[in-house]
């Protein structure tokens, strides 16, 4: 229920900004985007510490909260007439902030969920929960602001209505039967912990790889609600019903990448490169699309890419780290994965301001795959120093033969 409501807020306050900015819509929406990930470049360091410090079936109770509170006043702000465009930037940021200390908490309790044994298919699972709402939330939306009469009042009822969608997973948490959790050990409250999760981090080549995919990807190519939005808009002419089944369309990729996912009993290095290639051409094929018809039918191949990607990143980083420092390596991955987002976005929403909604797509893929070839680089390079360096301690004086790929 909250993911339903939670995509159908991100179609109404891109709906919302659209009204509001009149002939710079595509810059204010980078700007909102931008601002709304801003705090997991921020926060998230701090909030993957306090995750792994505080019981997580309270601290999520918390930041459901803390994500109801300003989504309900930007739906009274809209519903009453008098939102502008500051308001939703300041509301959007506020929103992130709870969304940042929520993240990192929610994706490592699905490993206090299940056995080790199961954390792939519980991740994918997830996946599939949260790309079923995706499937529903977007083309509801459309239709109810439609529906409501299409402006920035009709956007506020459909806010007003994810501000409520919260109560379920605060319930829901309320009611987990605590003694059932495997709750790893809190991490020392002494100084240096932060510190401590970046130094695991750094000396693993294999994650300092996935890091490097999600970053460009999660910067570059990973911006539907600002490409949809323009290509819906711009390049097509259409209007929201159209706009939010586009999110539908791309949903239903992503709800078979989820369930694929789901069925994987291990991920390896390979699958997560492959799929971030896979995600970016798709990209970039969409913005050649000639119709909306044929852009709305590669939608579902772009949102299997993603998702498989998105699946197999996040799986790999828990699967691989140990469960003492999780929270703090999981905000990290959401830091990265995210944080980009606030330098993308505004440059996405520039690009198509002054190029063309188009090159929202073509730039993105390009610079998605781009990044996969310097990641790659960069992994074979530290892996072979690694390498060089172990060998020396066992064998001193011996070279290593470098690392395959």
């Amino acid at each position: 229920m909250s993911n339903t409501g939670t995509w159908m807020q991100r179609v109404a306050q891109d709906w919302l900004v659209l009204e509001l900015a009149v002939g710079s819509g595509a810059t204010a929406l980078g700007i909102t985007t931008g601002l709304q990930f801003l705090p997991f470049l921020l926060l998230t360091p701090f909030a993957g510490l306090i995750a792994d410090r505080m019981p997580k079936q309270r601290l999520l109770q918390l930041t459901n909260l803390g994500m109801a509170l300003p989504a309900a006043v930007l739906g009274i702000l809209a519903v009453t007439g008098v939102a502008e465009v500051w308001h939703v930037y300041v509301l959007a940021f506020l929103l992130g902030s709870a969304s940042a200390f929520d993240a990192p908490a929610r994706q490592s309790f699905v490993s206090e969920l299940v056995d080790p044994v199961d954390l792939t298919n519980a991740v994918g699972l997830n996946s599939a929960s949260f790309n079923a709402a995706r499937l529903v939330g977007p083309g509801l939306a459309g239709v109810l602001i439609a529906a409501f009469g299409g402006g920035a009042v009709a956007t506020g009822w459909v806010i007003l209505l994810n501000a409520v969608s919260y109560a379920a997973p605060i319930w829901s948490l309320r009611h987990l039967d605590a003694s059932r959790i495997d709750a790893a050990a809190p991490a020392d409250r002494g100084p240096g912990a932060i510190r401590e999760g970046v130094a695991y981090v750094r000396a693993r080549p294999d994650l300092l790889l996935v890091l490097g995919l999600v970053f460009f990807a999660g910067t570059f190519g990973l911006n539907f609600q600002i490409t949809s939005a323009l290509m819906a808009t711009e390049v097509f002419g259409k209007g929201p019903e159209e706009f939010g089944l586009l999110g539908s369309f791309l949903a239903v990729g992503s709800l078979a990448g989820a369930l694929l996912a789901a069925r994987r009993s291990h991920v390896r290095q390979r699958l997560v490169v492959g799929a971030a290639l896979a995600f970016g051409a798709s990209v970039m094929l969409a913005g050649l699309m000639p119709s909306y018809l044929t852009f709305a039918l590669l939608a579902p191949v772009t949102g299997l890419t993603a998702l498989t990607f998105i699946t197999s990143a996040n799986t790999y980083m828990q699967l691989n780290t140990d469960a003492g420092v999780r929270g703090r390596v999981m905000a990290l991955y959401l830091m990265i994965f995210m944080g980009g987002t606030p330098v993308g976005a505004p440059v996405i929403g520039w690009i198509g301001q002054e190029y063309g909604a188009r090159w929202t797509l073509l730039g993105g893929g390009l610079l998605t795959i781009a990044g996969v070839a310097l990641s790659a680089a960069l992994y074979l390079r530290l892996d072979r120093t690694r390498r060089e360096r172990e060998r020396q301690v066992v064998e001193p004086g011996v070279r290593a033969v470098p690392a395959a790929f």
